[in-house]
């Protein structure tokens, strides 16, 4: 199914990706750079952007970095051989984070101080990395992660005491924070070079997530919000329990068919593509076809979160992807919960388990 729907979209520089260190160019003054992953999803798309600051003297030339990579020494070691071959010998102006996630902002802190710019990011998703970076569990570890995981049906003792166990897995890929940033907010026009960019807010992957559109270049950078190959993942945490964040992901989607069909796509993981459209049509079908399991699985019975993963997932799952197929899982129950379509059954135990009428 997944190559089905990947031969709907185009992708203009076919098989090519760049090498670790390496950038490539996708656009006037818009280069491509690609860093590791220690996970089953094992890169992340960072991009470079010709950007002019001015000042005394007619200001400076430089770069503007969107993205950051984890906070790690070979990804600090690959972004030192950007610096030193892809950068013409220019200086980096300032660095843009599309959200929160550690991949996104983990190295924002060294970045920043190494040269002497300012973060540029949303002031939600700035406060909740400050958080998340400073505590002594996150949203996959620590003893309230383990209990929400509980509480949604995941039995195995020895997954949740790993989980229990864990330090916090957020502060280990981002150990620092800047101190300081330029907030960035939904219809903000940032001047990017000879450039015009403008900011769009979504929201249910991140709290407040910022994608960048260039109308005069026709390109999106999407961040997490619209990827080729994968869907984004939207998930409940323990910190936020009830939260449904899935109708605001939708939404958010939705509200991105405005923008034209022709531009081209830069996500942060997979390669850049045309067919904007096609693919949030098929990431809205994707969503409508996992609730329509979910209800025919707990109209045979009541269901928890955890006795949903093999409905929502085909595949066999490490402990890392569980963690987050099951935050997952607990957002689609919730939308549907929301709409009346699901109602949560009596149980014996402390499991929450979802029935529908």
């Amino acid at each position: 199914m997944a190559n089905l729907l990947e031969s709907e979209l185009h992708y203009p520089f076919g098989d090519t990706l760049p090498g670790l260190g390496c950038s490539v160019e996708v656009a006037e003054g818009i280069r491509w750079v690609r860093m590791r992953l220690p996970f089953a999803l094992d890169h992340i798309n960072l991009w470079l952007l010709r950007d002019h600051e001015d000042g005394p003297g007619g200001g400076r030339e430089g770069w503007t970095l969107v993205d950051c990579g984890i906070d790690d020494d070979r990804t600090r070691s690959a972004w030192e051989q950007v610096f030193a071959t892809e950068l013409q010998g220019l200086p980096v102006l300032r660095v843009i984070c599309t959200h929160m996630h550690p991949d996104h902002i983990g190295l924002a802190h060294w970045l920043t101080a190494r040269w002497q710019c300012r973060l540029w990011i949303s002031a939600t998703d700035w406060n909740a990395a400050r958080v998340a970076s400073t505590a002594i569990g996150d949203a996959h570890s620590g003893h309230g992660a383990a209990d929400f995981y509980a509480l949604h049906g995941l039995e195995d003792p020895v997954a949740l005491a790993e989980v229990r166990a864990r330090s916090n897995l957020y502060a280990s890929m981002v150990r620092q924070v800047p101190e300081q940033f330029r907030r960035l907010l939904h219809g903000m026009r940032l001047r990017i070079g000879a450039h015009e960019w403008q900011c769009i807010a979504g929201y249910g992957h991140a709290p407040e997530h910022i994608a960048l559109f260039c109308p005069a270049l026709q390109v999106l950078i999407s961040g997490d919000m619209v990827l080729p190959r994968i869907s984004t993942n939207i998930s409940v945490y323990d910190t936020e329990p009830e939260a449904n964040p899935l109708p605001l992901y939708l939404e958010s989607i939705r509200a991105m068919r405005v923008l034209p069909d022709t531009a081209l796509v830069l996500p942060s993981h997979g390669k850049p593509f045309t067919g904007l459209h096609r693919r949030i049509e098929q990431l809205l079908t994707h969503h409508d076809e996992r609730c329509a399991e979910v209800l025919q699985a707990c109209a045979d019975g009541p269901r928890s979160a955890a006795d949903l993963l093999p409905v929502l997932f085909k595949r066999e799952l490490d402990m890392h992807q569980t963690t987050f197929a099951l935050g997952e899982a607990v957002a689609h129950v919730h939308a549907l919960q929301s709409t009346g379509r699901l109602r949560q059954a009596v149980s014996s135990d402390s499991v929450l388990r979802y029935a529908t009428d």
